[in-house]
């Protein structure tokens, strides 16, 4: 509506073409934005150095991607008496993964599992 005008002037459009264009406009908002999701890598305490060496590099992917990733530690039958082995294994994936990711949830033990939520960084 133009009310500056002499006469005022006033545009009538269809309000079902309105509504029409944004849903068109939502839509494609929709489908830009980028969801981020959190993948999961499972280890035990005791993993060999080539192992470890496989799941940093597809940790390192997920971050490529914009993922978080959720990083398990499962103990079984006497492990569970050397929980300090999964948490220098944790405090290790942080310390090298430290320029590219921040810690989002510490390592914390629930039930066998010792979990740890990393995010990557925004530049």
């Amino acid at each position: 509506m133009a009310s500056n005008a002499k006469p005022p002037v006033c545009k009538i459009t269809d309000l079902g073409k309105m509504k029409y264009q944004s849903q068109k406009k939502a839509a494609e908002a929709r489908k830009k934005q980028k969801t981020i999701e959190i993948k999961e890598i499972k280890m035990r305490p005791n993993i060999d150095t080539h192992d470890y060496e496989v799941k940093m590099k597809a940790v390192r992917r997920f971050f490529e991607a914009g993922d978080k990733v959720k990083l398990t530690l499962r103990f079984r039958g006497r492990e569970m008496a050397h929980m300090e082995l999964g948490m220098q294994l944790l405090n290790r994936v942080k310390e090298e993964v430290e320029p590219i990711a921040k810690v989002e949830a510490e390592p914390k033990l629930e039930g066998r599992q010792m979990m740890m939520v990393l995010a990557p960084r925004t530049t």
